[in-house]
């Protein structure tokens, strides 16, 4: 692990901001590099996932049918899109997109984290309504009680599913 600290941040421009650089070697999907840049004075933090050799645009679907596989591997890259078309979920990249290594279930953790902080600051109570129906359906998914479809589009191809059940497709890319 490589590490720079006390780096000038970005954000409140304070010489508390550090450097890391972590590479992993992921089973079926290589040599990666995971990079995080975090403040200690203002909570800035920023990470991104890079693969080792060029990969090709990727779509990597998969259909989580119970409880063990919460614990497959995800490899987020920062261009990536996630779907959850069952649950009409979706998070698309954008200027502060982070990559990150995870599992299913750390990837529906963090819809969930989104979900609940719409629940509890929506005035509109039809909002705050579709907010808990949606974490009760998220709640079965845990459970292992709904299967569901996980969808994640990569322009970059530094994005995967790591397990055998995953269907991997050429992405097209649009120009």
């Amino acid at each position: 692990m490589d590490q720079l600290k006390n780096q000038p941040c970005p954000l409140c421009h304070q010489n508390k901001l550090t450097l890391i650089e972590e590479e992993y070697n992921i089973p079926y999907f290589g040599k990666c590099f995971l990079m995080l840049m975090k403040c200690e004075n203002c909570d800035y933090h920023v990470s991104d996932i890079e693969v080792d050799e060029q990969k090709e645009p990727s779509r990597y679907t998969f259909d989580l049918k119970n409880k063990k596989d919460l614990n497959i591997r995800v490899v987020k890259s920062g261009q990536a899109t996630i779907k959850i078309p069952a649950l009409k979920m979706s998070v698309e990249p954008g200027p502060a997109s982070e990559g990150y290594i995870s599992n299913i279930e750390g990837v529906l953790q963090r819809f969930k984290k989104i979900i609940e902080a719409e629940r509890d600051t929506a005035e509109d109570e039809s909002v705050k309504k579709a907010a808990k129906n949606l974490l009760k359906k998220l709640w079965k998914v845990e459970l292992g009680e709904m299967p569901i479809k996980i969808i994640i589009e990569d322009p970059s191809g530094n994005s995967a599913i790591i397990d055998k059940r995953a269907v991997v497709e050429k992405l097209k890319v649009k120009a």
